[in-house]
């Protein structure tokens, strides 16, 4: 078996559509990786975990593992939950290379992948883009910088599409939450509404999107409502998650940490520069398959500063309330 392995980082679901749907885009994209071996790893809710996808792979002879986030924006996933995970299981196997990689981000392939799934759905019923709103719904968080890509995404879909207008909305945590944002996009004139959830796969939030699309349309009646697809397997998808793999294999890329508030003091978020790295997710790690799941002790791998947060070797940390965890059965593959 060959000596180098990739391991894709999902966040995991209560819903088994949502783990499914992962599954079927890992199985896509191992074909794209020829000459590595290859495994899945979530953080909460599914096996195998992430330690436990590592531990496998180096159990099949691996001894450099590119460990790709399987996630669309740097939220506290990214920039310290799996960092955590990948830190740990290196500092315990010395013996063995670990590479940790950035999120999709906001990516050519992943504009076009969601152009395709809005134009997809779009009726041709003689209704102009220019009389139609496009609302985009992201996942939510409290990292503003991931947040703020949500309105980048949809200021570029906007007037990539030529809709009339644009709206952000998210499905917990941040704001505005997708029914205000509906009822507001509605008093705007517009004869038509798409609702876009950025989100990868299903699950409890996307669904919970299309619930509270179908609860705006019986509202608005004189509007049409569409739901577009969310990005799923498209092709482009899987071509931005082999490019992220192909460069994490070249060098160690780097986030864009500019307005990261673990790296500078952020305007409403001054305490968190610095913060140490953290796991959040040992309560849940592996539950929903019926298996006990088991914790690990806290790791800082030598030399390691805990205030710096990078792709390969840290991450940040700081309250628990992160990535829409007030709401109940959450999923973050968005």
């Amino acid at each position: 078996m060959t000596q180098t392995a990739v391991l894709l980082c999902g966040h995991g679901s209560r819903d088994p559509e949502a783990i499914a749907e992962f599954e079927l885009l890992a199985a896509a994209l191992r074909p794209r990786l020829p000459g590595v071996d290859f495994a899945t790893g979530y953080l909460e809710f599914a096996r195998p975990t992430i330690r436990d996808g590592l531990a496998a792979l180096a159990a099949r002879g691996a001894r450099r593992i590119l460990a790709a986030p399987g996630m669309l924006f740097a939220a506290s996933h990214v920039k310290n939950d799996l960092p955590w995970e990948v830190n740990s299981f290196a500092a315990d196997n010395p013996g063995i290379e670990v590479r940790f990689g950035r999120d999709l981000a906001i990516d050519p392939n992943l504009l076009r992948a969601a152009a395709d799934r809005i134009a997809e759905a779009l009726p041709q019923n003689g209704v102009d883009r220019s009389e139609t709103l496009l609302a985009v719904v992201g996942r939510g968080t409290n990292d503003p910088d991931a947040n703020s890509n949500i309105a980048k995404v949809a200021r570029m879909l906007w007037e990539g599409m030529g809709f009339g207008w644009a709206e952000t909305a998210f499905s917990g945590v941040a704001h505005p939450r997708v029914d205000i944002a509906l009822a507001h996009a509605a008093r705007l004139g517009f004869r038509r509404i798409v609702v876009f959830p950025y989100f990868l796969f299903t699950g409890v939030l996307v669904k919970r999107i299309y619930a509270q699309s179908d609860a705006a349309a019986r509202l608005f009646p004189e509007i049409e409502f569409v739901k577009a697809p969310y990005l799923r397997d498209h092709p482009a998808v899987l071509d931005a998650f082999r490019e992220r793999v192909e460069e994490l294999g070249a060098g160690q890329p780097a986030m864009n940490c500019q307005l990261c508030k673990y790296r500078a003091q952020i305007v409403g978020y001054e305490g968190a520069a610095g913060a140490p790295q953290a796991g959040h997710h040992h309560h849940v790690r592996g539950v929903g398959d019926g298996h006990d799941h088991h914790h690990y002790r806290s790791t800082v791998m030598p030399g390691l500063d805990p205030g710096i947060h990078a792709p390969a070797m840290g991450g940040g940390g700081e309250d628990k309330s992160v990535d829409g965890r007030d709401e109940p059965g959450h999923d973050a593959f968005g």
